[in-house]
């Protein structure tokens, strides 16, 4: 592939241009719009959350719980360029984000488990076991 590169702005397309105005933007190239897209179901014994991160290793997934809110977050981890390959160019990235979620009474944030595969980070949110008022005998005197 040849990469060409124009010196004199005049030769360049108005597509380049805003291409290039576009992402040298702030808002549209920062993490705070960028939200990786969720989806939450409700079975029988667990919520489940997915949320829609392809291209990110496990290792860089970071989930917490505190005072009933559970946070994901993603981290993404510089790699040490290589000196023989020089990049060119660079459209595409994995910023890092921060999505918190507040959690139902009703789950138990003790045995939330995660795993991540096929882009999709999976959250399990087991719910509580229900507590049912014991029935106590009364003897008549």
């Amino acid at each position: 592939m040849t990469y060409v590169k124009f010196n004199q702005p005049t030769l360049r397309s108005v597509d380049s241009f805003f291409d290039n105005l576009l992402n040298e933007f702030p808002a549209f190239t920062g993490n705070s719009f960028h939200f990786p897209p969720v989806n939450i179901y409700e079975k029988k014994d667990v919520y489940e959350l997915e949320l829609n991160a392809p291209g990110r290793s496990k290792d860089d997934f970071r989930l917490t719980v505190d005072k009933n809110v559970l946070t994901i977050s993603y981290d993404k981890k510089e790699e040490s360029g290589n000196e023989d390959i020089r990049q060119i160019k660079k459209e595409f990235t994995l910023p890092s984000f921060k999505r918190s979620f507040t959690l139902d009474e009703k789950v138990n944030a003790e045995q939330i488990a995660a795993r991540y595969e096929n882009g999709l980070l999976v959250v399990a949110l087991p719910k509580k076991e229900e507590v049912k008022p014991e029935v106590k005998q009364i003897a008549v005197n």
